[in-house]
């Protein structure tokens, strides 16, 4: 909202619904000659139009929520108007989320347009390369597993990814340097992720330490880690290994060139070194992701013709 602000050329005032009292709104009443009058609060009291932000606008009282009435249709509150052009926007979380909210009354949801904001992982990570300095280990893992930018709220209590949790991570690892001790490194990671994003968010960052990446061991330049004490880095590069086919290969056959046919060759040649270690693991690839998403059909055929010991396994 801050931003959206400057853009517009104006300033930003934010109000938290969560933390209003009734007064913090309509005002304080006085003595006014021979009646009294309601003096709007400070904070929303300006010459010029401004940006007022109801932050958390679900999350307040009943009281609060009826106040909002005139203040966001009239942009009223009692005798006192808000600048002409003064832009009004609410925010909330969803009760699905299992965030602390009150139903709106309807005559609430009825003043206002509602957009339900999804997390883009092209959006955040242009603001995040370009605008906010997050952390670049927090941003390559991103880029290779935007799928886990977001994830629904657990039914139980426990952490889970968000920008958010994203960004605090970030934070840390600004704080604490590239230097970070593996046991502070893991208590961060599985203190603020989604605990499947943090074991794999920990194999990259091993990964990076050992210099094992996905390209040298598709052409031949590294091999898959075979210590069992890496067993970590080791799924993370099978996962990293399927999202970079499932970006590179076409899902119609007719599509293929060379260079695609040389891929599902290394691929192969790949998935056959990786089942000697783990069949298990070799195996995921070729599985559907959390998402439902599947390697393309041809190749999975190709891998069940050469490697059918592998397909058998699955």
């Amino acid at each position: 909202m801050k931003r959206f602000a400057d853009e517009v050329g104006m300033e930003c005032v934010s109000l938290l619904g969560s933390q209003l009292a009734p007064e913090d709104l309509l005002g304080i009443p006085q003595i006014d000659g021979a009646c009294s009058r309601f003096f709007p609060p400070a904070n929303i009291v300006r010459d010029q139009p401004f940006v007022l932000f109801l932050d958390e606008l679900n999350a307040s009282s009943h009281e609060i929520q009826k106040a909002f009435y005139s203040l966001i249709l009239e942009q009223r509150i009692g005798e006192y108007r808000l600048p002409e052009g003064t832009i009004v926007i609410g925010a909330g979380n969803r009760a699905k989320d299992a965030a602390i909210v009150k139903p709106m009354p309807s005559a609430l949801i009825n003043r206002m347009v509602h957009v339900h904001l999804r997390a883009d992982h092209r959006q955040w990570l242009n603001w995040a390369i370009n605008a906010a300095g997050i952390h670049p280990w927090v941003v390559q893992y991103i880029q290779l597993r935007p799928d886990q930018l977001w994830n629904e709220p657990p039914k139980h209590e426990e952490p889970f990814s968000t920008p958010r949790s994203w960004h605090m991570l970030s934070d840390a690892l600004h704080s604490f340097g590239e230097e970070i001790r593996d046991e502070m490194l893991e208590a961060l990671i599985y203190g603020l992720l989604t605990p499947s994003h943090a074991g794999s968010f920990k194999g990259f960052i091993k990964q990076i330490r050992q210099k094992h990446t996905v390209t040298a061991i598709l052409k031949g330049d590294a091999s898959w880690p075979e210590d069992p004490a890496d067993r970590d880095v080791l799924y993370f590069l099978a996962q990293s290994f399927r999202a970079h086919l499932y970006k590179e290969l076409p899902d119609n056959e007719k599509s293929l060139r060379g260079e695609h046919k040389q891929l599902a060759i290394r691929a192969k040649d790949a998935l056959k070194s990786l089942a000697r270690i783990s069949v298990e693991i070799a195996q995921s690839v070729m599985s559907e992701d959390e998402n439902g998403k599947k390697l393309p059909a041809w190749f999975l055929l190709e891998v069940a013709r050469d490697l059918p010991r592998l397909a058998t396994r699955g």
